[in-house]
Order: structure tokens, then sequence, then C-alpha cells
């Protein structure tokens, strides 16, 4: 019999996605049974390695994102990762708090790299809105165009006709408003909203494809 088998009330592993980061924490285990549960599937062990480190998780990706709910994102795959990774463990190089410190960490560079490519494809649909010469020739900015392609594709048709005319056509705001007979201010409130909607998509998007991930 595992260590954490004397725990019946303990959540399955469904359950540990919805349960408070602020849960008291499990205070009958030692680090090293709930280790050695852990490792042999004991799901007791799953809810009571959330109750003792899911704090220090969401603090630390809190702290690091400046988002409540990225970090509450991060918590949640850190911990589905720590389940999936759990026979990768190894106690000799390290106690398993420091484990999930370390899986904390990646889960947080994979969400900051995340964003990161989100704001470079807006930067660029946007500095195609202020300059006539957006065309680099770089190979990036060819794979940028196509990913953005497909999230213009699902704005509001004047948005996307702004958005569309700068970043594939090279167009400024004034030629934007000469070419659609639209007053300037209208061009760019089109912009400004189209801009921020694209952001909004690629942002929901990215959430999508982590959460598929994190369920694969």
């Amino acid at each position: 019999m595992t260590p954490c088998r004397a725990a019946p009330a303990d959540p399955p592993p469904y359950a540990v996605a919805t349960t408070s980061p602020w849960a008291p924490a499990e205070e009958s285990f030692a680090d090293e049974e709930i280790a050695r549960g852990l490792v042999a599937g004991e799901d007791a062990c799953l809810a009571a390695a959330y109750r003792r480190w899911s704090g220090l998780v969401f603090t630390l990706a809190r702290r690091s994102l400046g988002d409540d709910g990225e970090a509450e994102d991060v918590t949640q795959q850190v911990f589905l990762g720590v389940w999936r990774g759990r026979h990768g463990y190894r106690p000799e190089r390290g106690p398993i708090g420091a484990w999930i410190v370390g899986i904390t960490r990646r889960r947080i560079a994979d969400a900051l790299t995340a964003r990161s490519r989100r704001g470079d494809l807006v930067t660029a649909a946007g500095s195609a809105l202020g300059s006539g010469d957006a065309r680099t020739g770089q190979p990036e900015d060819a794979l940028d165009r196509v990913l953005v392609r497909h999230e213009l594709a699902g704005l509001p048709a004047a948005q996307r006709r702004v958005l569309c005319l700068a970043f594939y056509e090279d167009l400024t705001q004034p030629q934007i408003a000469a070419r659609t007979g639209w007053p300037l201010g209208t061009v760019k409130s089109h912009a400004r909203r189209g801009l921020h909607r694209l952001r909004s998509r690629l942002e929901q998007q990215t959430q999508a494809e982590e959460h598929a991930y994190a369920n694969a």
C-alpha cells in the first residue's frame, strides 16, 4: 500500500484543476511520502502535492507573468505535467518540491514565449500601418503575414480592410484614407480597434493551443 492511500477524501486528478490555490496545506504526509505515492500513481498524493505546492507555483507564475488568469493556467499545466511526468522524477536529484519548481519555470518560460510571439505578430501588423515600406524581404516577415492573415479573416469588414491594406499592400494611413474615401480619423479608429481585436484573437488561439498541449 502506498503512503497516500490513507487519505480517501482527496479528490481525483480531474478535480485538481478546480481546487483553490489557497487550499490549506496537507500536513499528514512527508514530502518523501508524497513523492513515492505520486510515482506509484496514487491520486491522493497528486492532490496532496497540489495542496502543498500550488500556492508557490501560482505565486511564481503571477510574479513572472503579472496576470492572475495566466498564472492560474500555468498552475494547472504544471500539475498536469507533474502527474504525466511523475515517472521521470528522481529523488536522488533533489526533493520533489524543487522538481515541481523546475517544471513551473519551464511552463512560465513557455507562457512568456507564447506572449512574445503574439506581441510580435501584432507589432508587425501595427508597423505596417505607420510605414510605407513594411517589406524587408526576410522569411520571418512572410511567415508573419501568413499567420496574421488567418486571424484577420475573423475581424469586422472595415477593420479587416484597413489592416489588410496596411499589412499586405504597405499603405500608410493617409494612403488608406485616399483609397477607401474614409476620413483619416475613421481609418485610425478602425486600425486601433482592429489591432486590439487581432491581439485578442491571437491570445485566444494561443491559449487554446496551450490547453490542447496540456491535455494531449
